[in-house]
């Protein structure tokens, strides 16, 4: 019974330094941010991530629709991103990068917006910057900033 015991400290131990290690690594601003040939970037294999972009529209894991402008204007969904806890690191009035910061193990997910003043949408992505699930945290967070 002991030896249980210890077996499960240790294992709990661990489980809390691989969190702590992925929510250290999360604070690296990933490369590649930014728009790519204009439009945003696609989404990895991973279900952490949504994004508006046509070329994500095929994968019911990643597609969510933009945000059409007559809807929200861009100062508004600045606001609503602020409000929300977001903080604008980039907005150059047509690509706006946030980062939003889980409250417990400080993990960081990245929302980009791209202005599509043509055809009168905000393309949003929405992803983690680390692991491989977030619980849908991203979509959650999207469906919140269109609402």
């Amino acid at each position: 019974m002991k030896w249980l015991l210890i077996i499960v400290a240790v294992l709990l131990v661990l489980g809390l330094v691989a969190y702590i290690a992925m929510a250290i690594q999360s604070q690296k601003t990933p490369d590649g941010l930014g728009l790519q040939q204009g439009q945003l970037r696609p989404c990895p294999d991973s279900p952490n991530c949504v994004c508006s972009e046509e070329h994500s529209q095929s994968s019911e894991i990643h597609a969510i629709a933009p945000v059409k402008v007559a809807d929200r204007g861009w100062k508004k969904m600045k606001d609503i991103i602020t409000e929300q806890g977001g903080v604008i690191e980039r907005d150059d009035g047509l690509y706006l990068h946030a980062t939003f910061t889980t409250p417990v193990f400080r993990y960081v997910d990245d929302v980009e917006l791209r202005l599509d003043e043509e055809n009168g949408l905000i393309h949003i992505r929405s992803a983690s910057r680390i692991g491989r699930s977030d619980f849908g945290v991203n979509r959650s967070r999207v469906e919140r900033l269109v609402q």
